[in-house]
């Protein structure tokens, strides 16, 4: 066995790796829709009919989907919450237990929190497919990264549903391994589909999407990078702080 076989990489290596992906991808992704902007409108106008607008958008089946987001995301956070508590009780919270809820929590509340509702969606007044002139609306389509004031509040770049899907994905990646798989299959089925029902309400651009899961991605992984491994290392940033 070679020395580079036998060194194994370290977690805090992988994350770095992560991180210059989503880097790669949010540039590469914005430079895309800012050259080709009319992709934006191609994939929109699929689910689109002068007539009846973004028709599926009245499927009750469709609806009761999107509904269901926010019950599932609450009942990941309160089986985190729970956890933890529990741990508590049984005297058995050491940090390798609640690096990952703390992980998690955190990256909830900076990625789909902060950054996406707290501030892109708030600030940057990307309007929505719905309201846009070429489906029926009043606004102009402006591109990714766009700050404009066609929108007040609340606004198209990029979308909080899909971000809250990414951290699903997010959050079934670290099962244990047992269910791990099958957990990732079933998130990633169910986070598509909720974002992709976003395109289909003509709630959001495919842009909107793509980037909210790339920027949440980037986030989610500067987080893991940053919280200490152990407590040792916890404890030693914390005193050189």
């Amino acid at each position: 066995m070679s020395e580079s076989q036998s060194i194994p990489v370290s977690s805090g290596a992988q994350s770095d790796r992560l991180i210059v992906a989503f880097l790669i991808g949010i540039v590469a992704t914005s430079l895309f829709f800012w050259f080709f902007p009319q992709v934006d409108l191609v994939v929109s106008r699929w689910f689109y009919s002068s007539g009846d607008g973004f028709g599926l958008s009245g499927n009750p089946t469709l609806q009761w989907l999107r509904g269901s987001s926010p019950w599932v995301l609450a009942g990941v956070v309160l089986v985190l919450l729970a956890r933890i508590l529990r741990d508590a009780i049984r005297g058995a919270s050491t940090w390798p237990r609640l690096r990952k809820p703390i992980w998690l929590l955190s990256g909830l509340a900076l990625g789909p929190g902060l950054v996406v509702n707290g501030l892109l969606k708030e600030f940057w007044g990307r309007p929505r497919p719905v309201q846009v002139d070429v489906f029926g609306g009043d606004a102009v389509y402006q591109s990714v990264w766009v700050v404009s004031n066609w929108c007040d509040r609340n606004c198209s770049f990029v979308s909080g549903e899909a971000s809250s899907s990414a951290w699903l994905v997010a959050a079934a990646l670290v099962t244990p391994p047992p269910v791990r798989l099958a957990a990732t299959a079933t998130a990633l089925l169910y986070a598509g589909s909720l974002s992709l029902n976003r395109i289909v309400f003509g709630g959001h651009f495919l842009s909107d999407v793509i980037l909210a899961w790339l920027i949440c991605g980037l986030i989610f992984a500067i987080l893991y990078r940053l919280i200490p491994e152990t407590a040792e290392r916890f404890r030693s940033r914390r005193d050189r702080a």
